[in-house]
This record gives structure tokens, sequence and C-alpha cells, in this order.
């Protein structure tokens, strides 16, 4: 099989020396959710991490990456944040305010670099898939040395599907 084209993402950690490894999957339009890569790549949904947008007080932004079968939980990402309250971008901003567009958002190479918080579960595992910046393309990385490189901090910040 062929090695995907780089990402930006992926010349980024090149340059900064950290390794990891480029996944293609088939990307379903109609079915953006982590639930279909996870299946797609034949991995637990606990380490499919999705990032997530969001806007807090003043406008200032952060960046939340959970779990695949999560949601973000707006008071525990607000806390975590120091923020009285947070809510997720609205759809269209999205794709001006990182580069990135939806279901092909990466923690790593955004336009402008914010404040970003990783579910406490990342450090559970030895590898986890974030998205390598495009539809169709994820990266298995080391959590910490990922969390590391993008100043992130561990919280719990997600309420699981089935907790609501």
């Amino acid at each position: 099989m062929k090695q995907p084209a780089k990402t930006n993402v992926a010349r980024l950690l090149d340059k900064a020396r950290i390794p990891y490894r480029l996944v293609p999957y088939s990307v379903d339009e109609n079915n953006l959710a982590a639930q279909h890569i996870a299946d797609e790549l034949g991995e637990d949904i606990n380490r499919v991490f999705k990032t997530l947008v969001l806007q807090g007080d003043k406008g200032a932004h952060l960046v939340c990456v959970v779990p695949g079968n999560t949601e973000v939980d707006l008071r525990k990402a607000a806390r975590a944040a120091s923020m009285k309250k947070v809510e997720m971008i609205p759809m269209k901003e999205l794709l001006p305010l990182t580069g990135y567009m939806r279901g092909g958002c990466s923690p790593i190479g955004m336009r402008k670099q914010f404040p970003t918080y990783f579910h406490s579960t990342a450090a559970d595992f030895d590898q986890i898939y974030v998205s390598a910046g495009i539809r169709g393309l994820q990266l298995m990385i080391n959590p910490l040395h990922l969390i590391e490189y993008v100043g992130a901090k561990l919280a719990d910040i997600a309420t699981s599907s089935n907790d609501e």
C-alpha cells in the first residue's frame, strides 16, 4: 500500500522529530463520526480522539481533544480553562479560525496556538489516534509526545454519551 501524502501536521511532527504513523481510512461524507473512523481502523473508540474548538469568556478560544465516544462537558472544560462558561464554536467559524474543516481538525498546526486540553484518558494509552489534518487520514501517536508538543494539559473534560 502506498504511503499517504504528507500533511502539514506530518511535516510539523517530522521537524520536531516526533514519531508517528499516518493511517488512512475511507471517508463517508454522510458519517464523519469518530465511531465510523474507529470501525474503519478496527480500533477501540476510546483510542480515537476528536478535536473540538470552543469559545469562552470574552471571545477566547480553546481546543478540547476527547475520546470519540464522548462529548465535551462544557462545565468541566470551562473549569479546566479557568473560564466562567464555554460553548462550541459555530461550524462555519472552524475553517477560518483553525485552517481545518469538520472531520479533519487536528490539535497540531492550527492557524493560531490555542490553549489545548486532552481528556485525561489519553494518558492511559501508548498510542492514540487524532486527525492528521484532512478527512481520511489519522495520526497514530504517543499521547504524551503529542500533549507535550502542543503544550496541552490533561483534564477531565468529557462526559460519556451514556452519562446523559
